[in-house]
């Protein structure tokens, strides 16, 4: 995997002049804080050499390079879920080559839904933890030490000092934020209405089908991460109507405004 991830990088790096130290994930309808990117370079994910291929609704597919607020970023715009078929180390594949391609920070995003019944949809979350669910880890195998530690400490998977700097930021421009746990499952169904009164009682604020694995990995790499959560919908048992991705869609780029006002001025302070 490390003589792949390489070959992934030393494209990149002949491919653009960018040299970023700040990465963002962005999760389903989220997308639009590519219109904030100057100067963009775009490279499909199909022309990457090892990258998988995004296969969700509101995910397109894309790395974007170029500059926020005359900050150097590298945007993945669309990511890989555990669901579509893809192992974990698929999954967390583009951790390891932003690694090696100099990222020191990312910024996690996604599409999630509320648990904590005080939460609306359209909620703008930020994860102080989380719950891994998947059943599986994604450092499980076989360790490089070229990577990371065997054993990585998970004491603060979601930096402390990102998440003030984003909280000074939400304050300032006067965005209204909550602050939770972050349940990761497989999906891709929606969880039952049992599932979610368990989440509950653990005391997850929301749950999503992502980030757990990425956050996992860029910890294990000492990556520093800042997670953001996209309250979508209710979650089973607390919402009206039945789900549907649509909707989650919808809602995420209705909120997006918000969203990208606040990563935009976050990604200036980090």
């Amino acid at each position: 995997m490390f003589e792949k991830v390489l070959e992934t990088n030393n494209y990149l790096q002949k491919k653009v002049e960018n040299r970023p130290k700040i990465a963002i994930i962005l999760g389903s309808g989220l997308g639009d804080l590519v219109n904030f990117v100057e100067n963009k370079k775009v490279i499909p994910y199909e022309e990457i050499p090892n990258f998988p291929v995004s296969t969700v609704a509101g995910h397109a597919g894309e790395l974007v390079f170029g500059q926020i607020n005359g900050v150097e970023v590298l945007v993945m715009k669309g990511r890989f879920h555990f669901y579509e078929g893809y192992n974990m180390k698929q999954v967390t594949y583009p951790l390891y080559v932003f690694k090696q391609f100099g990222i020191e920070k990312i910024v996690v995003s996604n599409a999630a839904g509320g648990i904590n019944k005080t939460f609306n949809p359209g909620t703008l979350m930020l994860i102080n933890d989380h719950i891994n669910l998947f059943g599986t880890n994604p450092l499980i195998g076989k360790n490089d030490e070229r990577f990371g530690p065997r054993f990585p400490d998970m004491t603060e998977p979601y930096n402390k000092d990102l998440m003030n700097k984003a909280k000074a930021v939400a304050e300032r421009l006067g965005i209204e934020y909550r602050e939770g746990v972050y349940a990761g499952m497989t999906g891709p169904t929606y969880e039952t209405a049992a599932e979610i009164k368990m989440l509950s009682i653990m005391d997850a604020s929301a749950v999503g089908m992502s980030t757990v694995p990425e956050t996992i990995v860029a910890n294990y790499l000492g990556i520093k991460v800042l997670g953001i959560s996209c309250i979508t919908n209710m979650a089973t048992g607390i919402a009206t109507k039945p789900h549907a991705h649509e909707d989650v869609v919808d809602i995420a780029k209705k909120t997006g405004e918000s969203f990208c006002k606040w990563i935009a001025e976050t990604i200036s302070v980090m």
